[in-house]
Parts: structure tokens; C-alpha cells; sequence
């Protein structure tokens, strides 16, 4: 099953850039899109993403601000900051996964969610792995 990626920007041919790299990618699909931090809240809570691509500077709430509350709501979410502005310190303070410039090259957006999806992944094998131990232990 592909991991699910909401993507979270004011452009839309940023977030078409987006999809468009991820789409001959069987390992991730794109669940959804916002164009502000409201809506990409809602639609975590909606869609169960496993990575949120976000930007920082949008309309009504900043992306620091969305990704605040989007942990808030998914706790095992992955962030993965994705701005034209250069400040990953503070995109880690508010539990963001990774930090890519917009200036980057394409591979480095994609490296970034494929390290990601390795969290998640092990994060999801080590609860299967917990859970078998604790089945067995009855």
C-alpha cells in the first residue's frame, strides 16, 4: 500500500509540481492538496496522510503554526517542510521531519520523503513487533 502525502502550499503550480514528481512513484500517492493551513488541517484529520509536503508563508496560518497543530491532531505524522525561505532550525523546534529548500534540486524533495517513508515504515514495523511480543506474552 503507497504512502499517503498531503501536499500544503498557496501555489498552485507548486503543489502541480509536486504531484507531478511523485505520480510515476508506485511507493507514495498524493491523497490530497490545501492551499492554506486550515484546510491542510481538516484534510489530516480527513485523510490520514503520512507525510505532509508544507510550506511556510501562506495565507491565514503560517506553516510553523499549521504543522503545530497538525502533530497536534496525527501525532505520527512526518513533516517535511517545503519553502522558499532558509530557516531548518526552526522547522526542527516545531517537530518538523525535514527541511527543503524550494530552491533545491528535485532530488532532494524526493530524498527527503523517501526518508520520510523509511520512518514511518519502521515506526510501523516496530509496532507490529511490539504487538506480536505482547500477544504472546497472555
Amino acid at each position: 500500500m503507497p504512502a499517503r502525502i498531503l501536499v500544503v502550499d498557496d501555489h498552485e503550480i507548486v503543489r502541480l509540481g509536486v504531484r507531478t514528481l511523485f505520480a510515476k512513484t508506485d511507493s507514495v500517492e498524493i491523497c490530497g492538496e490545501a492551499d492554506n493551513g486550515l484546510d491542510a488541517i481538516r484534510l489530516v484529520s480527513e485523510l490520514s496522510p503520512d507525510i505532509v509536503i508544507l510550506d511556510l508563508t501562506m495565507p491565514g496560518m503560517n506553516g510553523f503554526e499549521a504543522a503545530e497543530r497538525m502533530l497536534t491532531v496525527a501525532p505520527s505524522i512526518k513533516i517535511v517542510f517545503f519553502s522558499a525561505h532558509e530557516i531548518p532550525a526552526t522547522a526542527r523546534t516545531v517537530g518538523a521531519y525535514a527541511f527543503v529548500s524550494k530552491s533545491s534540486s528535485l532530488p532532494e524533495l524526493t530524498d527527503a520523503v523517501n526518508r520520510a517513508l523509511q520512518s514511518v515504515k519502521n515506526m510501523h514495523d516496530q509496532q507490529k513487533s511490539f504487538s506480536a511480543s505482547n500477544s504472546h506474552s497472555g
